[in-house]
């Protein structure tokens, strides 16, 4: 009868592992699960597209509408209909978004956001436009309507867009029984929660109470004995940024979100960090390359009116630094290997400065570098750009004179070397610091500021250089 047994365990978790592993395949297959759809749609199978839809997580389904071209979508739309999980358009990209209201309806897309957590249903309301958003929201009921409208009142990108509204909070003296009685009778409860907020007359937060704890605990034990003290609070309109490092520095997992009277308004989870944490990333991506948004999506005259502008500064940077040369054309024309050497000192002066340029950046994201340590972190920038220099130096130096038999020649450009390498750490220090302090963002204009200062003192050092040793 044991090896019975044993034989048949042994089959049960033969089968569940196959299960498992079934499922898992699921994840990362959307290339695969994007054929299939298109097939479906081609053949109009009706259908097989509804049980794909079903059978995805909605990041894999939003992802794979994202990929399918703009008809193709409308088809899905029409065929899923109602079906169409909710979350699916929290997903979604800002111009897939408004295609797929304007494809619903904004009665449709009120449902679905009924449908929603409050945090999901506001990033989904602020991306829509004026007159769409109007739409929606008037097709609400009086109550979703209210609190979404409350949400967009405060400032963007802050605690309040991000916060969820849905928690569980009870008062101090209530006892294990009385709490478990109040999560099992309450139909307005979050689908989904790990923590009891213990707060006062006021509604102000005491403390918490895992949900681990409050099981093992007697029904008799208050949960002001029970509750953990050492709270968190986040006033409602801190930028979603600080919220991203206040959740990073001190290993959060969730933490509440106060009013300025220090009442409870809501509550931010770690999820939500995580997508705050994506988001700044990629913003500062797209901005140190001069473009504003995610154009992925977009058509192909948005992105280039996006563009534009900045292009535009780049010409003007590139026109100072065509001027400097411009100063010593007649250098040039004497001797013409100084066209041939000149891009070689202002390309590794930007090369070297964006390194440092990077690390300045992304330590002023991270709090990292402060009033109080940047001469430190600006010494050792210039001491790292004098070292590296040298280095340089010696190796540019040495090809020089192996190439055109000229040591005077091979002199210049090694001094031109170093001089713009340490003015290149000293500007990849100095100007993300300075832009901060001005209030700007260091990762949109940085690397323009950093371009220009290495080009025009790369030139004029070594055609100045040049003019006055050589000629």
């Amino acid at each position: 009868m044991t090896e019975q047994s044993d034989k048949q365990m042994e089959e049960e978790s033969k089968n569940h592992t196959d299960v498992d592993i079934e499922e898992g395949d699921a994840f990362g297959t959307g290339e695969e699960h994007l054929s299939q759809l298109q097939d479906h749609l081609r053949e109009g199978d009706e259908a097989a597209v509804k049980e794909l839809f079903e059978d995805l997580h909605y990041a894999d389904a939003a992802d794979i509408l994202q990929q399918l071209k703009s008809d193709d979508r409308t088809q899905v739309y029409q065929i899923v209909g109602d079906e169409l999980d909710p979350d699916i358009m929290s997903e979604l990209d800002d111009d897939i978004l408004e295609e797929v209201v304007e494809e619903m309806g904004a009665t449709q897309v009120a449902q679905a956001i009924i449908e929603m957590d409050t945090d999901d249903a506001l990033a989904v309301i602020e991306e829509l436009d004026e007159e769409d958003q109007k739409e929606v929201l008037e097709a609400l009921p009086h109550g979703e309507r209210t609190v979404l409208l409350e949400g967009l009142s405060f400032p963007e990108d802050s605690a309040g867009r991000l916060m969820q509204r849905d928690l569980v909070s009870v008062p101090a003296f209530w006892t294990v029984g009385e709490t478990l009685d109040y999560l099992r009778s309450d139909v307005d409860l979050p689908d989904d929660f790990y923590e009891i907020f213990v707060v006062d007359a006021k509604y102000n937060p005491l403390g918490t109470v895992q949900l681990s704890k409050l099981m093992r605990n007697k029904r008799p034990v208050r949960l002001g004995n029970l509750m953990e003290e050492q709270l968190t609070t986040i006033p409602v309109e801190t930028d979603q940024e600080d919220v991203a490092f206040i959740f990073r520095d001190r290993d959060l997992v969730s933490a509440p979100v106060v009013d300025d009277d220090a009442r409870l308004l809501g509550v931010i989870t770690v999820d939500d960090v995580l997508d705050v944490i994506d988001e700044e990333h990629e913003e500062d991506i797209m901005r140190m390359g001069g473009v504003t948004q995610d154009e992925f999506y977009s058509s192909a005259m948005d992105a280039a009116k996006s563009r534009v502008w900045w292009l535009v500064v780049n010409l003007g940077t590139a026109i100072l630094a065509s001027i400097v040369i411009g100063l010593f054309s007649g250098t040039i024309e004497q001797l013409v290997a100084l066209a041939v050497l000149m891009p070689i000192v202002a390309s590794m002066g930007g090369n070297a400065g964006t390194q440092t340029l990077t690390i300045a950046v992304r330590a002023i994201a991270m709090n990292e570098l402060t009033p109080a340590n940047t001469i430190r972190v600006v010494g050792k920038e210039v001491t790292v750009g004098c070292v590296n220099g040298v280095i340089f130096a010696v190796l540019i130096g040495v090809a020089t004179w192996a190439w055109f038999g000229d040591g005077a020649l091979a002199g210049v450009i090694a001094v031109a070397m170093v001089v713009n390498m340490v003015v290149a750490g000293l500007a990849g220090a100095l100007i993300p610091v300075a832009l901060d302090r001005f209030g700007a963002d260091p990762a949109i204009s940085s690397s323009v500021f950093l371009t220009t200062v290495t080009d025009v003192v790369g030139f004029f050092a070594f055609l100045g250089l040049a003019a006055l040793v050589l000629l």
